[in-house]
């Protein structure tokens, strides 16, 4: 099974294992702690790609 085709089916029995490890009440805090993981995540990654670009190399000096 690969992670990209997962189906409505298997949605539902991942839903239900969460439901019963964490319980329904605290759903909403790791929906929220989730989110701000995947945002950090993207935040970081985005900033890597800019600061790995070179800076354009200076003529020699001396000529």
């Amino acid at each position: 099974m690969m992670l990209g085709r997962l189906g409505w089916q298997e949605l539902v029995i991942v839903l239900v294992i969460v439901l019963i490890i964490f319980g329904p009440g605290k759903l909403p805090g790791i929906g929220k702690s989730l989110g701000k993981a995947i945002r950090e995540f993207r935040k970081a990654s985005q900033g890597r790609e800019e600061s790995e670009e070179e800076p354009p190399a200076d003529p020699p000096a001396g000529s």
